[in-house]
């Protein structure tokens, strides 16, 4: 009876002093950031259930690495260049720590200046410089319907921009959906109108583009810390 009564207190001591040798040794938990998507239809979903769309997809990926963000659809379906820089003043609330810019497809498809989608998407990052917003500029790449000079600028103006604001890049959004670069094949991930990803293309944009929204959330933690 003596021994229990003598170990007992011990154990709980010796308990309670590896609890707080692992707690010490414990990361700290990253702080939440809030990430805003700005795009089109590519980004707000459309076509698809909500759950299947980019944004709730992207989210679950985040959360299944526990990467502490909260991802903000502000993809509206239709929306040009020029509506991205109307509305991006108020998308970037208080709360917002850094932002995915997913635009130009519907320039490309109204076969819209590439000189206008340009100062339009400059437009765009001057607002998230000026609030000290890191942001992850994803291009696509241009069809040759309206010629090599039009594909060209178009094409270009995606990775000058990207250097010229040090943003974080990714080339083509619908890249991930040609596989072995073979464009013939990205149909299978696509919808009827042959424009937008089905629920299986989302989840292969995803996975490619989800390491670069983990160094933008890094990215956002940084300049906020």
């Amino acid at each position: 009876m003596l021994t229990s009564l003598t170990y007992g207190p011990r154990l709980r001591e010796a308990k309670a002093m590896v609890a707080a040798v692992f707690l010490a040794a414990a990361p700290a938990s990253a702080q939440e950031v809030t990430l805003l998507a700005m795009g089109d239809s590519l980004t707000q979903g459309y076509g698809l259930p909500e759950a299947e769309g980019f944004v709730p997809q992207m989210q679950d990926w985040l959360d299944a690495r526990d990467a502490e963000v909260d991802l903000v659809n502000a993809g509206v379906s239709g929306d040009t260049t020029a509506g991205g820089l109307a509305r991006v003043e108020w998308s970037l609330t208080d709360e917002v720590d850094g932002m995915i810019v997913a635009l130009g497809g519907n320039d490309l498809l109204r076969g819209i200046d590439p000189a206008v989608s340009r100062a339009n998407l400059r437009g765009i990052l001057e607002v998230a410089r000026g609030r000290d917003l890191p942001v992850l500029l994803v291009g696509l790449e241009a069809t040759g319907n309206y010629g090599p000079d039009y594909k060209a600028a178009f094409d270009a103006m995606y990775p000058e921009l990207a250097a010229r604001f040090d943003t974080l890049y990714v080339e083509n959004f619908l890249a991930p959906l040609a596989e072995d670069g073979d464009p013939a094949t990205a149909r299978r991930f696509l919808q009827a109108d042959g424009i937008h990803p089905n629920a299986r293309g989302v989840a292969r944009i995803v996975e490619a583009l989800g390491p670069r929204v983990l160094e933008l959330a890094q990215a956002a933690r940084a300049a906020g810390s």
